[in-house]
């Protein structure tokens, strides 16, 4: 994990992956929330966070 706090928010923060197909998306989490962000890969709107590892 990046120790440097403007290197972590770049890697993590507002980072999003599809369920289906893994695919990464940046958006802001009430829009993901809402359903309003859809995977530009397979169309689904089904998202989860990025793992910080």
């Amino acid at each position: 994990m990046a120790k440097i706090q403007e290197a972590s928010n770049r890697l993590f923060k507002n980072v999003f992956v599809c369920k289906k197909c893994k695919t990464k998306i940046r958006a802001e989490p009430q829009k993901i929330l809402r359903g309003k962000v859809k995977c530009r890969k397979c169309g689904k709107i089904a998202f989860r966070p990025l793992r910080k590892k």
